[in-house]
């Protein structure tokens, strides 16, 4: 698959404030400072081309930025969704309380949710907030796939390593693991895989 087209379609913060429009929809999710918003600005950099060079998604250095539900008509047959994410240490608990909302509200709700895509960072061990999150999404039969991203980081070998070690982790919890793919926003890499996959389960759905 090949986005040529990406437009912003909304914001919202409450399962019925999502556009009016329904199409399938692809979600990401990811802890703080992981690299959401380089993903999806690579993943629709071929769109934003046609845009000028406008990125879709803010990045910034300062962890949470997305404080809301944010939906990109891609192709004009599908939504990007864009989640606030968890694990934001900087924020108040009253704020991660409203984030954790608005996410448990969208993936336990939103009957259009055809997978969703959790992000880990390829430098690290798993956390305990992601594994305790992925948990949760199989306890509530979610669909989902895991996404290392900054795979340009680290070397080679410790890439393999990092990534070898998180499977095993999982692999302590899940007797089959979910789809895996490898990504550096800066290098494009995984790019083409990711979009297939997504190109693969929205065949299905269809």
């Amino acid at each position: 698959m090949k986005i040529k087209k990406a437009a912003f379609a909304g914001s919202s913060t409450t399962l019925k404030g999502r556009p009016g429009r329904r199409f399938p929809e692809i979600a990401f999710i990811g802890r703080s400072n992981v690299g959401k918003s380089s993903l999806i600005n690579m993943l629709c950099s071929d769109a934003q081309k046609l845009t000028k060079g406008k990125e879709l998604a803010r990045t910034s250095s300062s962890p949470g930025k997305t404080i809301s539900i944010n939906h990109f008509l891609i192709n004009d047959s599908w939504y990007l969704v864009d989640l606030p994410g968890y694990g934001y240490a900087k924020l108040s608990g009253k704020q991660r309380d409203e984030l954790a909302r608005m996410n448990n509200e969208y993936i336990g709700g939103s009957a259009e949710l055809a997978t969703l895509f959790v992000l880990l960072d390829s430098r690290l061990p798993l956390q305990k907030v992601d594994l305790d999150f992925i948990s949760a999404l199989g306890e509530e039969g979610i669909p989902f796939s895991i996404i290392f991203t900054k795979a340009d980081k680290p070397r080679k070998n410790e890439l393999e390593k990092n990534i070898a070690s998180v499977k095993k982790s999982l692999s302590e919890y899940w007797e089959e693991l979910p789809p895996i793919f490898i990504s550096s926003s800066e290098k494009k890499t995984g790019k083409d895989e990711i979009t297939a996959y997504i190109e693969k389960v929205l065949k299905l759905i269809n």
